[in-house]
């Protein structure tokens, strides 16, 4: 069973959706995301590390459908990112519901059971 780091897929899936079309570099927003653990005091886990997720992830969003190639060299959210990121939105009060239940998942990821969970009306934040 994965684990994510859903801040680190929730920053990537806002980077697609303010780029799009434009060129996309994870490692910037595993970069912010140690920036920003940093300054709220908590122990980031090590730069290096997280841009390495970060390319990982990028890889398994597109080959599981939650982005694709968009005009130019970057990427565009599908319906299934644009609903991942709405799931995750860390801006949402009680933001943390929606992210326990996927990783109570086998692989929230797995295309055909995030479909299936993202339908379940208890999910929606």
């Amino acid at each position: 069973m994965p684990t994510y780091n859903w801040d680190l897929i929730e920053r990537l899936l806002h980077k697609v959706q303010s780029t799009a079309g434009e060129t996309f570099d994870s490692d910037h927003s595993a970069e912010e995301l140690a920036q920003t653990q940093a300054a709220e005091g908590a122990t980031p886990v090590g730069v290096d590390d997280l841009k390495a997720d970060a390319s990982s992830y990028e890889t398994l969003l597109r080959e599981r459908g939650f982005i694709e190639a968009g005009a130019g060299q970057g990427y565009q959210l599908t319906t299934n990112g644009a609903r991942l990121l709405a799931l995750l939105d860390s801006s949402i009060p009680d933001s943390e519901h929606p992210r326990d239940v996927l990783d109570e998942q086998e692989d929230a990821l797995d295309p055909l059971t995030f479909v299936e969970l993202a339908n379940k009306a208890q999910v929606a934040p």
